[in-house]
């Protein structure tokens, strides 16, 4: 096993092992932090992903946003091309759940938005480096979507997801913001 998949591993059991009221106090931090930010109050157009159970949930930032009149963007994965699509998301009625349980929008009932009319990107990841250098699920998604991406990209992790360093390859894209409990680190 590798150092990345060591990491992962140890990653998704951390944040699962969580006790529930811990979760919730630092998802609360984490959302409110996001919302309530110049990078967020600048951005009129959002992507995001569906939060899947461990996670810090994304369903409230989403309904904060459209509380807000700002377009959120859910991305759908196209395995064969290896992409992520965005779509706008209006109602999660527009969701539909796919391989490994994940909520992606219907392409048929959903618009597509271009990848640069995302103001402000919210990256899914597992761990960080203070870099802003990322572990995720290990799709390379995010990396190859990020090499066309030219806007603002910020992550959400708990201080229990922040690593003074993790292994990086030379396809790896750190992010520009990292939100945690405590701060907004500006990378």
């Amino acid at each position: 096993m590798d150092k990345k998949t060591e990491l992962r591993t140890y990653a998704i059991q951390t944040l699962k092992n969580l006790p529930e009221n811990e979760k919730q106090q630092i998802e609360s931090k984490l959302i409110n932090r996001l919302i309530t930010s110049a990078l967020w109050s600048r951005a009129e157009t959002i992507g995001i992903t569906m939060s899947q159970g461990f996670e810090w949930s994304t369903k409230p930032i989403i309904e904060a946003g459209w509380g807000q009149n700002k377009r959120m963007c859910v991305p759908k994965c196209y395995p064969r091309q290896k992409e992520l699509v965005f779509y706008e998301l209006e109602s999660f009625d527009q969701l539909e759940v796919v391989y490994y349980d994940l909520l992606e929008p219907k392409p048929d009932i959903s618009k597509q938005t271009e990848t640069n009319s995302i103001d402000l990107l919210i990256v899914p990841g597992l761990l960080f480096d203070r870099n802003g250098y990322r572990i995720g699920f290990g799709g390379g998604y995010y990396d190859r979507f990020l090499t066309n991406y030219k806007n603002i990209t910020a992550s959400m992790c708990s201080s229990i997801q922040l690593m003074d360093q993790i292994p990086v390859e030379e396809f790896d894209i750190p992010v520009d913001f990292l939100i945690n409990e405590n701060e907004i680190l500006s990378l």
